[in-house]
């Protein structure tokens, strides 16, 4: 009898689970809404654009600068042109320099740190420096800014944890005192302060910029000439050793353009250490300081009696007698046994000549013939505004006559050159300027005529030449030398000083065709043996102007006469 096939017995591993499928048999796909696929897509879409972006915007930024510390705050320099002077010699750039700075939460010893920095920095403040470091909740605090290498490397090898460095533009000067009044000065974050650095920035020329890169802006060109510049100097500082003055001061300016290749001050000082300098170090006496400069000013009374008075260099003047007005008595030094012509009165620079040009002009006239010159007004130039004259409160006869003859009015030299490059151009206004002229430029208004300033050159030669001349000691063979000198007393408190004078003299060059004008101040010189104890310009002013013209007539191209006869 056949059985009957028995069913399959499913053990409990392979049964299926209540409500499961058979494992061979497939669950059917539920399809997703297409709106809900499309948003996915686009989110992730929009996530990898951000990211690839990201990516491409940080690798096409090839500035270090962007990659700040957490504890560097981000900080903003500048950036500055070359200075040169106008040969094209370097008188100002940037260099890159290093600056310290710390993160004070990272500073273990506060004390230590602050002890060791300031006894490898003398003028940082070490309670000062102490109370930043231990300050844990700054980031960021500047220890010192624009470090030299050698300075750098030795903060470096304190190995303090905390310090780092950062690259900055620093300001550097390579001709240093030589013409620090000039270039002027730039802050710690190198914006111009004063001089043409801040000329610079008055034109936009200085960029602010997050790293040290190299200006792209042109070199700004000086009318300076560095050679004579430095030739100047050095005559001076002979000068004041050998008349022991305690201060001078030289400027030669082109008479045409009003361009000045030398401006010089001393005592000077370095640029880089200027808040360090002796305040008498940082008193520029070419621009910022007026002065009574004594019997120069003659040649702008001559000016006014040929140009406002219609006198000529051959008219006479009755000088032997004391000139009286109300109470005050002007008498001359060396008494005249005759009366004097004109030219005459600077020749031999006379008091009372001058006294009775100023009276016979009056005051109305004097004055607008002082102010069409340029010796009344505030002026300025490149490197900042220079120090106003000082006028007479109250402008009477007796000041009229005092002005006459160089006391009265101060004025800075640097003005007062200008005026004199008005009066022996052949009359045509200048104003100084120590940038470089590419063409001369034109003159703003006729000051006098042509044959005025003329007489004026005659008569400032012979002051050099005639055997009666105040300026004798200037005359070099084959040069042409005109001058006038002055001595005028110091101002002191509540009057004068005794015994303490300001010795110029100032020239022409050459004499007959005049291209520049050199200005010559000593202050209080002493006398001495070789002066017979006397300290007037014609004893020290004019030979220490003669002996500036020895070194520079070369480098200006002013061939002494008997080396052109020679050459010939």
């Amino acid at each position: 009898m056949k059985r009957s096939p028995q069913p399959l017995r499913v053990g409990p591993a392979l049964a299926p689970k209540p409500g499961a499928l058979h494992p061979h048999v497939h669950a059917p796909r539920i399809p997703l809404p297409r709106a809900r696929l499309w948003l996915m897509n686009v989110v992730l879409s929009t996530v990898f654009v951000a990211i690839a972006g990201q990516t491409l915007r940080l690798a096409a930024s090839s500035s270090p600068e962007t990659r700040l510390s957490r504890a560097e705050p981000l900080h903003q320099t500048y950036i500055r042109p070359d200075i040169v002077d106008r040969r094209g010699n370097l008188i100002a750039t940037d260099v890159n320099a290093a600056s310290l700075f710390a993160d004070p939460a990272i500073v273990r010893d506060a004390d230590d740190a602050a002890e060791r920095l300031a006894a490898l920095f003398p003028d940082l403040n070490a309670a000062e420096l102490r109370h930043t470091l231990a300050d844990k909740s700054r980031r960021f605090a500047w220890i010192k800014r624009s470090l030299t290498p050698i300075e750098a490397q030795r903060a470096h090898d304190l190995g303090i944890p905390g310090l780092a460095f950062r690259r900055e533009p620093r300001r550097v000067y390579p001709t240093r005192n030589l013409t620090s009044y000039i270039a002027g000065q730039v802050d710690i974050d190198n914006r111009g302060v004063s001089g043409i650095e801040r000329h610079i920035d008055s034109i936009g020329a200085a960029e602010a910029a997050a790293s040290p890169t190299p200006s792209q802006k042109p070199p700004v060109r000086l009318s300076i000439d560095l050679g004579i510049q430095n030739a100047v100097a050095d005559a001076l500082n002979a000068a004041m050793e050998h008349y022991k003055a305690h201060a001078a001061a030289g400027v030669l300016m082109a008479v045409d353009s009003g361009e000045l290749l030398a401006a010089v001050s001393l005592p000077d000082q370095d640029p880089a250490r200027f808040k360090d300098a002796d305040e008498a170090d940082r008193f520029d006496r070419v621009t910022g300081g007026v002065f009574e400069l004594g019997s120069i000013a003659k040649i702008v009374t001559l000016g006014l009696a040929l140009d406002e008075l219609g006198a000529t260099s051959t008219r006479f003047y009755d000088t032997r007698e004391p000139l009286h007005i109300g109470r005050h008595t002007i008498a001359e030094q060396h008494r005249p046994n005759r009366p004097l012509t004109l030219a005459d009165i600077l020749i031999r620079s006379s008091n009372v000549g001058a006294g009775i040009i100023a009276m016979e002009a009056g005051v109305a006239r004097q004055r607008a013939f002082l102010d069409r010159l340029g010796l009344l007004d505030t002026i300025r130039t490149e490197a900042g505004r220079v120090a106003p004259p000082l006028l007479p409160s109250n402008w009477g006869p007796i000041e009229g006559v005092t002005i006459s003859y160089g006391h009265g009015l101060a004025v800075s030299p640097l003005q007062f050159a200008a005026a004199a490059s008005s009066l022996v151009n052949g009359g045509i206004k200048v104003r100084p300027t120590f940038l470089l002229q590419d063409t001369v430029p034109p003159g703003e208004a006729r000051v006098v005529s042509a044959a005025t300033s003329a007489a004026i050159r005659d008569a400032l030669r012979r002051v050099v030449s005639d055997a009666h001349g105040t300026g004798r000691r200037a005359e070099i063979a084959g040069y042409e030398i005109g001058g006038k000198t002055g001595t005028a007393e110091m101002p002191g408190r509540g009057g004068y000083k005794s015994n303490s004078v300001i010795s110029s003299f100032l020239a022409i060059l050459p004499a007959s065709a005049p291209r520049y004008v050199l200005l010559v101040s000593l202050f209080e010189p002493q006398g001495i043996e070789e002066t017979k104890g006397k300290t007037t310009a014609g004893l020290n002013a004019a030979p220490t102007a003669a002996r500036i013209v020895e070194r520079i007539g070369p480098m200006l191209g002013l061939i002494p006469a008997t080396l052109a006869e020679a050459a010939n």
